[in-house]
């Protein structure tokens, strides 16, 4: 958390960074769980990648100038830190535990089509650009200027990345109806 000199010093109050990330917290953790959810294969990995997102959050609060801003800045966190957790799960792999013999939850099962299941394996081969463009723009329906300040591009870098992913998923995907 940020020491109390640093908040003092910011004068902002251990109360109201409280209330902010509740309130941010409130607005977005479930579109950020869903995000997070898109890019790992876990749903509690995912939950545990929104919660240390709202910690490094509640850490920096002290700096934050404009809140309309907190959105991104949170999205841009659990980006990297789902490629992160996808990085330390290659290297890990062969050290993982017996499977889990639960069987996955209601909520990752349903209306998980097979379809869906080969978007998301399409989207999953495209460059990290294009995919995270394509993903903030279809799947959270942000729009072009939230995408650039999420990701930190440009505007105009995003529609190209929106435009190159789409015209490679296409392509992935007609390889896949072909087959």
């Amino acid at each position: 958390m940020a020491s109390a000199e640093e908040l003092a010093g910011s004068g902002v109050s251990w109360a109201s960074v409280d209330l902010l990330v509740g309130e941010i917290y409130r607005s977005e953790a479930a579109d950020l769980v869903r995000l997070a959810r898109f890019f790992v294969d876990d749903r509690d990995a995912a939950e545990d990648l929104v919660q240390e997102a709202f910690i490094r959050l509640a850490r920096s609060a002290h700096r934050i100038r404009e809140r309309e801003r907190v959105p991104a800045y949170l999205r841009s966190i659990v980006l990297n830190l789902a490629r992160d957790h996808n990085r330390r799960g290659l290297v890990s792999l062969r050290h993982q535990p017996p499977a889990d013999p639960t069987p996955p939850s209601i909520d990752d099962t349903m209306g998980v089509k097979e379809d869906q299941r080969i978007v998301i394996e399409a989207l999953r081969l495209l460059p990290v650009r294009q995919r995270d463009c394509l993903v903030l723009r279809y799947y959270l329906e942000l729009g072009v200027s939230e995408i650039a300040q999420t990701l930190g591009l440009s505007p105009n870098s995003v529609k190209t990345h929106l435009s190159r992913g789409l015209r490679a998923l296409e392509q992935k995907l007609a390889g896949e109806v072909e087959r």
